[in-house]
């Protein structure tokens, strides 16, 4: 990667109906390609967001057997466009719990990345929301990052996993270009974190951040926050889509000369030591 790539946002008010959901993906992923993006980025729970569980199990599949996610294959394919999937819940082959599993698509349909959220949102809010999320999923175990993107080295994590710096710090030591962190932030906990947290993850990494968000209110009855971001590696916001539901994609470019920039700079991934124990 030696010239900037553009890139697509897809800010989603995704609901219980995956068909729906996956029509809404492929309509951005097409507009995108027309418009010259060369990756498309979705919020986490892009294909299904259903805090009913019971209800939701009727759609969560292994990933193989899920015909949605083949259909966004083939619009990869069909576009020549490469597809960061937030996430999507996947019934995990060990067990009968789920995953909340990051898939990265490249333009010929393949598969090339999977990531299985770490760190799981088990919280109780001051407005009364109660999220427990860890009854239903199991916690990914591996840091993941995928070479040879349009964006360069992309590394990944989904949502939650922002509060926790140990990630950051692995995917900084893996010399990422690029950091995709798609969400489904609560409004309290957005109005508070959101922007704060998204760049202070691009300035430690000395990366670009794109996460991809959910918004609105949705079909199951939670509200999201919104505000889709891409920020450059010395924390500016170069795009933020705001709290209003989208019916286009948001564009934006990734520059590696500013990553280069950036670390000349303020080279704090040359300087880092680490700490006794």
């Amino acid at each position: 990667m030696s010239d900037p790539t553009r890139i697509a946002v897809l800010q989603m008010t995704t609901g219980i109906d995956p068909d729906a959901n996956a029509r809404a993906i492929a309509a951005g992923m097409e507009r995108a390609a027309g418009e010259g993006g060369r990756m498309v980025f979705t919020p986490e729970m892009a294909l299904l967001l259903d805090r009913n569980r019971q209800r939701a199990a009727d759609h969560v599949v292994p990933e193989a057997d899920n015909r949605q996610l083949a259909q966004l294959r083939d619009c990869a394919a069909r576009y020549g466009i490469w597809l960061a999937l937030g996430s999507l819940p996947v019934q995990r082959l060990e067990d009968e719990r789920w995953a909340n599993r990051s898939l990265v698509i490249d333009d010929k349909g393949e598969i090339r990345a999977r990531y299985d959220k770490i760190h799981m949102f088990d919280v109780s809010l001051a407005s009364g929301e109660s999220w427990r999320e860890s009854a239903q999923y199991a916690p990914g175990e591996k840091v993941v990052v995928v070479p040879d993107t349009p964006v360069g080295r992309l590394g990944l994590a989904v949502c939650y996993d922002i509060r926790f710096p140990a990630l950051f710090e692995a995917l900084g030591r893996a010399k990422c270009d690029c950091i995709s962190i798609p969400a489904a932030f609560t409004v309290p906990t957005g109005e508070a974190h959101w922007h704060l947290l998204q760049r202070a993850r691009a300035v430690e990494a000395s990366a670009y951040v794109v996460a991809a968000a959910q918004v609105g209110e949705h079909a199951d009855g939670r509200k999201t926050f919104g505000h889709s971001l891409v920020v450059d590696p010395w924390g500016e916001v170069v795009l933020d889509m705001g709290a209003s539901e989208q019916d286009q994609p948001g564009f934006a470019d990734i520059d590696p000369l500013r990553i280069t920039e950036v670390r000349a700079q303020l080279p704090s991934l040359a300087n880092r030591r680490d700490l006794p124990r």
